[in-house]
């Protein structure tokens, strides 16, 4: 008799609980389902396939780039570019079809901001694009990471690169100020190292549009004080900076900061790509302070590094 009254309470709690945990995993799967649909968005698997499509067309890519690493990469860069970072993009529509130069400021100390630029051509774009960063030629000797690189559409920054993938109507991301911008002290945010000319010499010879973009987060996300001179050539890296940060627990993580990217009207110019480098510079010069324009009207609207 005792055992039968004991089975039947376990039968009694089972059939209360049961529907309860029932209702539990209702609610996982759809909180599940809202942050992948918030993340992703419900087009991200035709965005996929469109660009697959594109590489299928063009009999795929010379320079290794596989839809599927990308696919992974994408995902991994929407947590950070819709709830990390919480970007908002802006003027993304002056992005013609086609190639394009896009020409943007560097900061950061790790290169986030082409990540983010890339999320934002693949997510907000329409049609999604993808964007080959030109990437310093020293990181083709870096294990495992160059080829990653190759995989997700970078490529090692020569002019003859650049050139063949303008040739396949790509998208081409340049950081003209080159490394001693992303190493940049806080003191020095948002004050604009002098532009290389290689990509307007590569403008005029493809006769490209270049699309300036400015942005704004980056230069807060590590707090560095300082190059470490030293340190660096000890090391043979580019640059060692100074970033107190990285002693704190989980101070590797770069700080919350809201990005936001400006992308403004394409500019074109015209002219001999072999000029002196006066005329070249004038032009350059142009696309500098646009970028300098774009950068001060966004920090002008924003309430905060982290609002």
């Amino acid at each position: 008799m005792q055992q039968r009254n004991a089975l039947a309470r376990l039968s009694d709690v089972a059939q209360s609980t049961l529907p309860f945990l029932a209702r539990v995993a209702q609610a996982a799967t759809r909180a599940k389902d809202d942050l992948k649909l918030r993340l992703l968005g419900e087009d991200f698997e035709e965005r996929v396939k469109s660009l697959e499509k594109r590489y299928v067309t063009l009999g795929g890519d010379p320079f290794g780039f596989d839809p599927h690493t990308a696919r992974q990469a994408a995902m991994l860069i929407a947590v950070f570019h819709r709830l990390y970072f919480r970007t908002e993009v802006f003027g993304i529509d002056h992005v013609p079809p086609g190639r394009a130069l896009l020409i943007a400021n560097h900061s950061g100390q790790i290169p986030i901001d082409a990540a983010i630029i890339g999320s934002a051509m693949f997510f907000d774009a329409r049609p999604p694009r993808v964007t080959r960063a030109m990437v310093e030629k020293w990181t083709a000797t870096l294990p495992f990471v160059s080829a990653f690189f190759s995989r997700v559409g970078q490529v090692v920054g020569l002019q003859e690169n650049a050139m063949r993938l303008l040739e396949m109507g790509e998208l081409v991301l340049a950081f003209p100020e080159g490394m001693k911008a992303i190493n940049k002290p806080l003191s020095q945010r948002y004050q604009l190292e002098p532009f290389g000319h290689g990509f307007m010499r590569l403008a005029l010879k493809t006769q490209t549009p270049i699309v300036p973009v400015a942005v704004i987060g980056a230069e807060e996300q590590y707090l560095s004080f300082g190059n470490v001179e030293w340190a660096a050539r000890a090391l043979g890296l580019p640059a060692f900076p100074l970033v107190p940060q990285l002693l704190l627990p989980g101070g590797a993580m770069p700080l919350p900061t809201k990005y936001r990217i400006y992308f403004g009207e394409p500019m074109r110019f015209y002219g001999d790509p072999d000029d002196d480098d006066s005329v070249i510079a004038d032009k350059v010069w142009l696309v500098q302070q646009t970028i300098n324009d774009l950068l001060r009207r966004g920090l002008s609207r924003r309430r905060g590094v982290f609002l």
